[in-house]
């Protein structure tokens, strides 16, 4: 009876995995496809026309980029003058000081030519107290903005610099990330190239900038990074942007912009109260809120997305700093799920919630939770003398060889569109990583998810972390 009842579990247990294996198989099929698409139809719609000479127009729409800044001082004097170079004329750059303990605003205001300067603040604004705003008394630096506030996180650095933006458009960005020069061109392009539907985000691929070597605020040479734990963090970025976004962005189904490259229609942004200061998801968890308020108001809208590579950051090289990062990814994105939790199989959000919002329930909440508890259940029937070894290693090596060819593909693709590594040493490295990613790298990234799920159900308290950065290469 036992015996029976036991096998009756085992073969549940191998069919769910077996069709959660077949249900990924075709998911990441059709998204790849679709990405191909997108891919193809960006560089057709882009390869026409030249808007450069009406971007660089005093009558080009206002755009502020919006820098929170925390203990900086290090590499905010050349971060600042990166952001000064871009080639647009009207925009403003502001640096919101957020309670730095070093030296980030005398650096700032010795290196500008800061002066403190009087402007009239809402107090019904929620955010940390002002203590000042900044602009330089030299006419070079006029797209300068610097606001100190107390310390209150990234989340409320930047809903102070969206209430006190006077633009149409305002921009979210690390302050250490380097844009390429002509990015907000491709940025208010894609605001603007729609006539039927309003465009209130704009998001963009994160490339890696680790090992690259800089000049001035400028990216000099693009360079595969050294270390091994941020090649692999490069292999998955391309995936996840190249691929992942890009087929979202197909379908117009987005749910998430990255923090360090996001813009947004102002308007709509204060309308929907900014960012979310409780949460650590902060930046896929306004994409709900603002597609939530357009689809309750029934108005045609739609989110960008630029596969160009115009964001460079630098991404953990420390294996403890990683894993913080990826809690506090898997924090955040439970916790916007719950939130928005009445979005789930609901036909009032069209493809929001009977596609987007499922799959990063099941896929991106549930899928390490699975892998996780999977891989302790084929210990479990190993010790127990119950593991069906011929099920076992044909799955695996099923996912394991897909697995590969999906990352393979991302590669050469990226190759083909973009070409940023040109050298093949690099691209058979990467390809290296592709083979060894899913037993050296994925479990670390399965782990440091399931350890983030439990603080967050388990209220252990955590925040941010510390992401301690190394720094660009300077060129010589």
């Amino acid at each position: 009876m036992s015996g029976g009842f036991l096998e009756i579990i085992l073969e549940y247990i191998n069919t769910v995995f077996l069709t959660f294996s077949v249900l990924l198989f075709i998911l990441f099929t059709v998204m790849g496809y679709l990405s191909t698409l997108n891919s193809i139809h960006y560089r057709n719609k882009n390869s026409i026309g030249d808007l450069s000479k009406i971007m660089a127009s005093p009558l080009a729409p206002s755009i502020t980029i919006i820098a929170p800044a925390y203990n900086e001082g290090l590499t905010i004097v050349e971060n600042i003058r990166s952001l000064l170079s871009l080639r647009y004329v009207n925009y403003e750059v502001m640096v919101v000081n957020d309670g730095s303990k070093d030296d980030t605003l005398k650096k700032m205001i010795d290196a500008y030519h800061l002066e403190k300067i009087d402007k009239p603040i809402d107090p019904n604004w929620k955010c940390k107290p002002i203590r000042g705003i900044y602009k330089s008394t030299q006419a070079s630096f006029a797209k300068l903005t610097v606001i100190d506030k107390g310390n209150g996180g990234k989340s409320d650095a930047i809903n102070t610099g969206i209430f006190l933006s006077e633009s149409k458009y305002v921009g979210c960005i690390d302050v250490d990330c380097l844009l390429k020069p002509d990015a907000l061109l491709h940025v208010v392009k894609s605001f603007f190239q729609r006539s039927k539907k309003r465009v209130i985000a704009v998001g963009g691929v994160i490339r890696v900038a680790n090992s690259c070597k800089i000049s001035g605020g400028t990216l000099e040479e693009i360079r595969l990074p050294k270390n091994w734990l941020a090649r692999f963090q490069l292999l998955e970025y391309t995936r996840s942007f190249l691929l992942g976004r890009m087929a979202w962005g197909r379908i117009d189904s987005l749910l998430i912009i990255s923090g360090a490259f996001g813009f947004f229609d102002r308007e709509i942004a204060i309308a929907v109260g900014g960012y979310d200061t409780s949460t650590v998801g902060e930046d896929m968890e306004i994409i709900f809120r603002m597609r939530r308020y357009m689809h309750e108001r029934r108005e045609a809208y739609t989110i960008e997305y630029i596969p160009d590579p115009l964001c460079w950051t630098e991404v953990p090289e420390d294996l403890k700093i990683f894993v913080n990062q990826r809690d506090r990814w898997a924090r955040g994105n439970l916790e916007t799920l719950f939130k928005h939790k009445d979005m789930f199989f609901s036909s009032r959000y069209g493809r929001l919630g009977l596609v987007s919002y499922p799959y990063w329930f099941f896929y991106e909440w549930l899928a390490p939770l699975l892998e996780f508890f999977g891989i302790l259940s084929i210990f479990l029937f190993w010790y127990l003398g119950i593991l069906n070894w011929s099920f076992f290693l044909a799955i695996t090596a099923t996912i394991y060889m897909y697995s590969i060819m999906f990352s393979f593909y991302a590669i050469l693709w990226d190759v083909y569109t973009y070409n940023e590594y040109t050298k093949t040493k690099d691209i058979l490295i990467l390809m290296l990583c592709a083979i060894v990613e899913p037993i050296c790298y994925h479990p670390i990234v399965v782990w440091s998810a399931v350890r983030g799920n439990y603080k967050k159900l388990f209220r252990v308290k955590s925040g941010w972390g510390s992401q301690v950065r190394k720094g660009f290469a300077r060129a010589s």
